[in-house]
């Protein structure tokens, strides 16, 4: 609070720093009073050459006992309560038949001198937040926080929040104190329990396997966990912990080290009890990051730092690179070797798939054509995630150069021996978003393909360009608003919905028109490639699921909610045989050794079988991978069809059937017998169920897990008498 400058009564408060050697009179000291109604007054007073000074303070009313309070200058009010500074009282008593009061100087000590202008320092943190490969990410939210830990609990303090530029960069500053008193800084934190640091303990805690511990009481810091390890005296373990059990905990600690494993990697992580614990003297603090950016939702975060992270005991400056992750909004950053421009077109990508690795394509082996990861091996992919064709909405990119004298554009594809427009549907409409900084505002706007007709009264179905779009709506700086620029999409080119095409492998290519005078298509152009004499030229396979109640196998069951009606792939459990025996499904027979035969199909009609697997799963989320023992093999029950299946392999896969004889691309499964001993497949008298999973190769709406598949169910009883 002010200084109080009015009253009849009045205390003087002398100050004496005259015992520092070489003293320089070239900083002020805060003096604070407080009285018993908590009422404040607060002044900064300066030295003499010698080392004297005072502070003075009137009252209107008797002030009654006061608390004096002496520290640096810069510090808050509340900061100076809070530190471990020069406290002294002035009982009541002192004012007895008195107006004016001087008490004693206040000694300043070398001590406290040193401290002083090293408990509360400014921090400074610059950074950018960048994509993984090196873009910016502008207008994001970045937040620091300090990190406290203690045993397996974790507390987050926000130390200061900003936000990127358009370059990605931020910077952050913010004061940081320390020498607090323990019972000030405990109440300032919030505390939880923090999973990676239960599982770091955790790793050390089982090498003991005589040492038991007890259930946690709650999700805050306690010692409930060591109820069989303390001795009664002490601090309670029925409890949280409290800041008057502070002074009791470096003696639990060490009473603890005699019973815990000895672990120099806790200590090293500086968690408690193998570390000591006073983070009121942390005078550098422990620093992560979270970033938010409110580009597609609002609020995604895209750093989330955790204590894994941390930047111990950081420097007054600090500098970072926060890499986001996929779900940010990246500005694309241009040079002339990686982004061309000028009238020509580079495809650099199908749903984020290079070109280079998409068969037929530039840069990519010549066939299999339209696949991504021709080949099907690669070094470090698994066996069955090449040759992979595309299905569903597809995504295609160009590079980040501009597009000159291209107002609208329409996509064609080769339809054996002309080149046509795609077909109705094909083209699909999709937006890009735009951020405007410093204000944030964003906006999307719609990319509509729309029938426009050019001179010869002939329809087209074509969308504006990107660059013919910011053209005519200042991009990127926005007249006294400020910069706007893409953050969504920006090198989107088409999306392309390949349910309008047959099962097949097409080219594409984007033609590119003008705007004539009255608003017709003018000057079509078959944009060359940039740097190249040739047309652009887009090849891709397609293979859509197809649903086919009507003539799926009715034996399969499907439609049940458990198999699908596809041949997309099919799967099936024909038979199971026990020592020869046929067990049905919902049957049980009392066997315990001998052989159980299984005929199953995994089957794919467009040949694009990724894997299949097939398991036995029983009692409490047990399960037996019977494709994965020592007894199991596996034969195709039709001779020259390859199984996929290799001891050890775990599963059947497309990279083990081309190692069988199958022709890239193709591997259509087929039928085939599973045999093996009874008691590895059901190691204990129970129900089981065999569950038969495929999945097709197919990338599916620029999804790269396996969103084609089928699944089929079997249960039997095994080792119960019927």
């Amino acid at each position: 609070m002010a200084t109080n400058n009015s009253g009849k009564l009045s205390i003087e408060i002398p100050l004496d720093a005259s015992g520092i050697e070489n003293f320089k009179p070239d900083k002020g000291v805060k003096v604070l009073v407080k009285n018993g109604n908590d009422v404040q007054y607060s002044q900064v007073v300066q030295f003499d050459e010698k080392g004297y000074s005072a502070a003075s303070f009137r009252f209107e009313t008797h002030p009654g006992a006061l608390q004096v309070v002496v520290g640096p200058g810069d510090a808050s009010d509340q900061e100076l309560l809070g530190l471990q500074t020069i406290t002294i009282s002035v009982p009541s008593r002192f004012w007895q038949f008195k107006d004016q009061l001087q008490i004693k100087p206040v000694v300043i000590s070398p001590y406290y001198w040193w401290w002083w202008w090293r408990w509360c320092r400014t921090f400074s943190i610059f950074g950018r937040v960048v994509c993984p490969d090196g873009s910016p990410v502008p207008g994001a939210k970045v937040c620091a926080y300090d990190v406290d830990k203690w045993w397996i609990f974790s507390s987050t303090q926000q130390v200061g929040c900003t936000t990127t530029d358009i370059n990605g960069a931020f910077e952050i500053k913010f004061r940081w104190c320390c020498g607090w008193w323990p019972w000030w800084w405990w109440r300032q934190r919030i505390w939880e329990q923090n999973p990676i640091l239960s599982q770091t303990v955790n790793k050390v805690l089982k090498q003991d396997l005589a040492l038991r511990l007890s259930s946690p009481s709650g999700n805050q810091p306690g010692l409930s966990t060591f109820r069989g390890l303390l001795d009664e005296e002490g601090i309670s373990t029925n409890k949280p912990l409290a800041p008057t059990d502070v002074e009791k905990l470096e003696t639990t600690r060490l009473q603890l080290l005699k019973k815990l494993p000895a672990s120099a990697e806790l200590a090293e992580l500086r968690i408690w009890p193998w570390w000591p614990w006073r983070p009121w003297w942390d005078c550098n603090p422990d620093i992560i990051f979270k970033v938010t950016q409110d580009c597609i939702t609002k609020g995604t975060v895209i750093v989330d730092e955790d204590v894994n992270d941390t930047r111990w005991d950081i420097s007054t400056n600090l500098n970072v690179t926060l890499i986001a992750n996929e779900k940010a909004c990246c500005r694309p950053i241009c040079n002339d070797r990686d982004c061309p421009e000028g009238e020509c077109l580079l495809i650099t990508n199908v749903c984020g798939d290079p070109i280079n690795e998409i068969g037929g394509n530039l840069g990519a082996p010549a066939s299999p054509a339209g696949y991504l990861r021709p080949g099907a091996i690669l070094p470090g992919v698994q066996d069955y995630n090449g040759d992979r064709p595309y299905a569903g909405t597809i995504t295609v990119n160009k590079n980040s150069g501009d597009m000159l004298n291209v107002d609208y554009y329409e996509i064609e594809y080769f339809n054996g021996g002309s080149w046509d427009p795609v077909p109705p549907g094909a083209s699909v409409s999709f937006q890009r978003r735009w951020m405007l900084l410093p204000a944030l505002t964003t906006l999307d706007e719609d990319f509509l393909f729309t029938t426009m007709f050019d001179a010869g009264s002939t329809p087209h179905t074509v969308v504006e360009s990107r660059e013919h779009f910011e053209a005519n709506n200042y991009f990127d700086w926005w007249p006294a608003l400020g910069f706007r620029f893409w953050i969504t999409n920006e090198t989107l080119l088409f999306v392309l919905d390949s349910n309008k095409f047959s099962d097949g492998t097409y080219q594409f290519r984007v033609v590119g028109w003008q705007i004539g005078g009255s608003v017709e298509l003018i000057n079509k152009k078959i944009i060359p490639v940039c740097g190249k004499e040739t047309d652009n030229n887009l090849v891709l396979t397609f293979d859509n699921q197809v649903m086919d109640p009507l003539t799926h196998d009715p034996s399969h069951n499907c439609g049940a909610g458990i198999h699908l009606c596809t041949q997309e792939p099919d799967t099936q459990v024909s038979e199971v045989r026990i020592n020869g025996v046929i067990v049905n499904p919902c049957d049980t027979i009392n066997a315990k050794e001998g052989t159980l035969e299984i005929d199953f199909l995994a089957h794919d009609v467009d040949g694009h079988l990724a894997v299949y697997s097939l398991v036995a799963t029983y009692g409490l989320s047990s399960v037996v991978n019977l494709l994965s023992q020592a007894s199991t093999s596996v034969t195709a029950i039709v001779a020259g069809t390859q199984t996929g299946w290799a001891a050890g392999n775990g599963n059947g896969t497309y990279g083990v059937a081309l190692a069988q004889g199958a022709i890239a691309p193709h591997w259509y499964g087929g039928k085939y017998t599973l045999k093996m001993d009874i008691a590895e497949a059901f190691p204990i008298p129970c129900c089981y169920q065999i569950e038969l999973r495929a999945w097709k190769r197919t990338v599916v709406d620029c999804y790269h897990g396996y969103s084609h598949h089928n699944l089929t169910e079997y249960s039997i009883g095994v080792g119960i008498c019927p």
